[in-house]
């Protein structure tokens, strides 16, 4: 939980007005895919898994390190888009270092930009009639900049879930897996689910799960 608790510290830092943490980075490598298809639509989703070092990463390599963790996305929302027989289907993304590059911008220089391949493939799977849903464990204070953001970037936003005062309480991946069975509630059915740090996938509750670069814990 660590890694989460240090997310919200920053965007409590953030909503006052100081700057985010940053710390050094280390190399991780690609991630293994996913099965190519789940026996239920709320099936655990076995997220690759990626071994860090301890050399330090810049921007190009965490970039490159993004384009192999998404390997095979494309591909699989086609695919599920393409047999949604009719019913509602979504993707849920995380917003820090997975759709916004929180780690390499200081909070003064808004809009933080979007992570471009993540951007892309949100865009493309709207274009497909995806909804796009963002679970992020950020505080309900900075809600409204959240999505000001997020949509700044260019992203369409089809629900955001921040963490009201109660969930600030809550273990942050129980917190997430609530959130995407909420959307599924609402009768979606979540065809993949993408975020930088093991408290985003777990839990299930969706077909597929893609896991980002987070180096140890460095980027939060």
């Amino acid at each position: 939980m660590h890694a989460r608790a240090t997310t919200t510290r920053a965007a409590v830092t953030l909503a006052a007005g100081l700057a985010l943490a940053a710390g050094p980075v280390a190399q991780a490598t690609a991630l293994e895919s996913a099965p190519d298809r789940p026996t239920a639509a709320t099936a655990s989703a076995p997220a690759a898994s990626a071994s860090a070092g301890t050399a330090s990463v810049d921007y190009a390599t965490w970039q490159r390190d993004v384009t192999a963790a998404l390997t095979g996305a494309r591909a699989w929302i086609e695919a599920r888009s393409a047999d949604a027989g009719g019913k509602k289907q979504a993707i849920v993304l995380d917003i820090d270092n997975t759709s916004l590059e929180t780690h390499f911008h200081p909070f003064w220089k808004l809009p933080t930009p979007a992570v471009t391949e993540v951007r892309d493939l949100a865009r493309w799977a709207d274009s497909r009639g995806v909804a796009v849903f963002f679970v992020t464990a950020r505080p309900g204070i900075i809600h409204s900049l959240t999505d000001w953001n997020l949509k700044k970037a260019g992203y369409p936003v089809d629900g955001l879930y921040v963490r009201d005062l109660p969930d600030l309480f809550e273990e942050v991946s129980a917190y997430k897996t609530e959130k995407r069975a909420e959307i599924e509630g609402k009768g979606y059915t979540i065809i993949a689910n993408i975020g930088n740090n093991t408290t985003d996938i777990v839990g299930g509750h969706a077909e597929k799960a893609y896991k980002l670069p987070e180096y140890d814990g460095q980027l939060s």
